[in-house]
């Protein structure tokens, strides 16, 4: 039997490795998709894979298309889930799983295994993608699998130390993390907990708190065509530039900081504290320009259609034809989405700077105090009247009855 994993060097699947050996008398091939990991966390990874029982592993770089293929439309989109997430795991998912589909039929394996526990999203997220695009490869989940007898972080550690494997972190640092270029999340330990605030001076990975952050403010000018980044600060700037520099003048500044009690789709609520940066700069900006650009009806419209994606890709639908329908409905708004949005860092604030477009619907003569010719203050009496026709008439129905 031959098994993909998905590898990314941390405690559950280095266990895994050794644990799928043992338990199903398998070649394992490990598959890293790299969505945003550092340097420092590849590098000696084939190394480690190897000596945790791998055959080989598959070491893909796949930051440029998450930015482009699914961050991008989820920008556009303008996706929050629960008003709060900026779904930094979830976006990641689909496109990992992608890959390891790829991976799998490409060395012809039966299966491919994956980390995510029983209690968690990511089992789904996984799951309906490989379900979605190669319905004839088996799924085995170490977590939810019979021959799994491990029922804790400290167990998994446990597991490598009797089995004389190194283990990729120190005990009392063993948060749950998942990071890539949107995002880090932690979860675990003290934060399990709602009552107790996070400990930020120690928890955080990508910035400081907005009480560390500096004293002087920081601007940052954003320009996008059809509701897509093309230039920082007046210059042209590729995908991963972009994210790179965003994620660290907001890590710089403590933006992009959220604790957060969520609903998880197996019906549970999770607390976590996510660091999303460099995404939460970007969402503003978007947001900023498209108050300029986008009329009432669509912005009223496109309002139920981002809560409806966030939700999607909260719950692993990437690969569904509703969201490629809804996609394809955002793609139609962003067409006059063009301009610069200029905002200013401070403490944990994104504060609006200036906004221009050449497509904006902001007219100064309509907008002025000043009688202009294509206003007529006389006009809105007659509105008034017609919209208020239903609320008269049903007073003149309640004090006829009382």
């Amino acid at each position: 039997m031959k098994i993909v994993l998905a590898y990314s060097g941390g405690l559950d699947t280095s266990v895994i490795i050794p644990w799928l050996k043992e338990n199903y008398d398998a070649e394992v091939i490990a598959a890293c998709i790299n969505v945003g990991l550092t340097d420092y966390e590849t590098e000696g990874l084939e190394e480690k894979a190897i000596k945790q029982g791998a055959s080989k592993i598959y070491v893909e770089d796949v930051r440029e298309e998450l930015i482009t293929d699914y961050i991008y439309p989820m920008v556009k989109a303008g996706c929050v889930y629960e008003d709060k997430y900026l779904l930094g795991t979830s976006i990641a998912r689909p496109l990992i799983a992608k890959k390891l589909v790829d991976i799998a039929i490409k060395e012809g394996a039966d299966a491919i295994c994956h980390g995510a526990t029983g209690k968690g999203n990511d089992q789904i997220r996984f799951e309906l993608t490989i379900k979605a695009l190669a319905p004839q490869i088996k799924i085995i989940a170490a977590w939810r699998d019979d021959k799994w007898t491990l029922q804790s972080r400290d167990d998994e550690i446990q597991y490598l130390i009797d089995r004389g494997i190194d283990v990729p972190m120190k005990k009392e640092d063993s948060y749950s993390r998942d990071s890539n270029l949107w995002h880090i999340s932690h979860e675990g330990l003290d934060l399990e907990d709602p009552s107790n605030e996070p400990k930020y001076d120690t928890l955080l990975k990508l910035g400081v708190s907005p009480e560390q952050a500096p004293d002087t403010p920081t601007y940052v000018e954003i320009g996008f065509e059809k509701g897509i980044p093309v230039t920082l600060d007046g210059k042209p700037v590729q995908p991963l530039e972009l994210m790179t520099y965003l994620n660290k003048i907001g890590g710089e500044n403590g933006i992009g900081i959220t604790d957060l009690v969520e609903n998880r789709v197996v019906g549970m609520k999770s607390r976590g504290v996510y660091e999303t940066p460099g995404g939460s700069i970007l969402y503003a900006a978007h947001r900023d320009l498209e108050y300029l650009c986008l009329d009432r009806a669509t912005t009223d419209y496109k309002e139920v259609v981002r809560v409806k994606y966030a939700d999607l890709i909260y719950r692993g639908e990437w690969f569904t034809p509703l969201r490629e329908a809804l996609g394809a409905f955002v793609d139609v708004t962003q067409q006059y989405v063009t301009g610069t949005a200029k905002l200013k860092l401070y403490k944990g604030n994104i504060i609006s700077a200036g906004t221009t477009s050449p497509y904006s619907l902001y007219n100064s003569e309509l907008a002025s105090f000043t009688t202009g010719e294509l206003y007529s203050h006389k006009d809105a009496e007659g509105f008034i009247n017609l919209m208020g026709l239903p609320l008269k008439v049903r007073a003149m129905m309640l004090n006829k009855n009382k």
